[in-house]
């Protein structure tokens, strides 16, 4: 009689078409996870890269700012247990505050915050319930620093870094392990999405990180359960620099690196 493989865990990561999310997707996939992935962009070029890696995989796509975006997401899981949540989807807003739309203020807040806090809250309960489970959520450097022509990007992430050590705590004794991945600046299409193209930061390879690094930096620590990380030595230096000067002084330092140019 063969002999029955058991079953590979399951990670479920947001963001997962492109950037930091595709290569904590593959991450996963090399350590002999199945996938169900989401994003608001197609998904079908890396779900194929994701099977040449032997996952099995689940594609959703949805806009998780939206309840209903989640419920699809959460309908996709179903009653699987799953291992691992990687909760990556996010994006930015960039230029003048005031002259921002407010669908789009509000479009950032429900992806960055309420999309993943609502998917965090469904999954972690089940990971409690199993006593058994680990989530990596996606944060930002950017929380330390108040983000001139960045303010609602920044909030929501300062919002992210918080609550994620927070329920790490609240989940103590529990064998669920919540960790917080905090990049900086990296070369993805987040500058485009973002309306970012002619800042300096995003025209500076010097300041970018590459995802896959971000990615197997916060992938390697959520295995090994830390709190936190912060991605790449420049980003490191930017954190300590941004918890000694006062806060006026690291909101001019962002605006000089995001400032649109022409801004007055």
């Amino acid at each position: 009689m063969a002999e029955l493989k058991a079953p590979r865990p399951l990670a479920v990561v947001t963001g997962a078409s492109s950037g930091i999310g595709y290569h904590l997707a593959l991450c996963a996939a090399e350590h002999g996870y199945d996938l169900v992935v989401a994003a608001d962009t197609p998904l079908a070029d890396a779900v194929l890269d994701f099977e040449s890696m032997g996952a099995a995989v689940q594609a959703v796509q949805c806009d998780l700012a939206t309840t209903v975006g989640v419920q699809h997401l959460v309908q996709a899981i179903g009653d699987r247990e799953v291992d691992v949540l990687m909760s990556n989807a996010g994006h930015g807003l960039s230029g003048s505050f005031l002259a921002q739309e407010f669908s789009d203020v509000l479009h950032v807040i429900n992806t960055n915050i309420t999309g993943t806090v609502h998917l965090i809250q469904h999954v972690g309960r089940g990971m409690v319930a199993r006593a058994r489970g680990q989530i990596l959520v996606t944060g930002s450097i950017a929380g330390f620093q108040p983000g001139s022509f960045h303010a609602v990007y920044n909030g929501t992430k300062a919002f992210i870094d918080s609550f994620a050590l927070a329920l790490r705590n609240e989940l103590k004794g529990t064998e669920v392990t919540v960790s917080c991945l905090m990049p900086g600046a990296t070369d993805t299409d987040f500058f485009e999405r973002a309306g970012m193209e002619t800042s300096k930061v995003a025209n500076d390879p010097k300041l970018l990180m590459q995802p896959e690094d971000v990615a197997r930096i916060g992938f390697a620590a959520m295995l090994k359960g830390e709190a936190d990380v912060v991605a790449g030595w420049r980003n490191r230096l930017q954190v300590a620099v941004a918890k000694v000067l006062p806060a006026q002084a690291t909101a001019q330092m962002h605006r000089k690196l995001v400032e649109p140019k022409g801004q007055v």
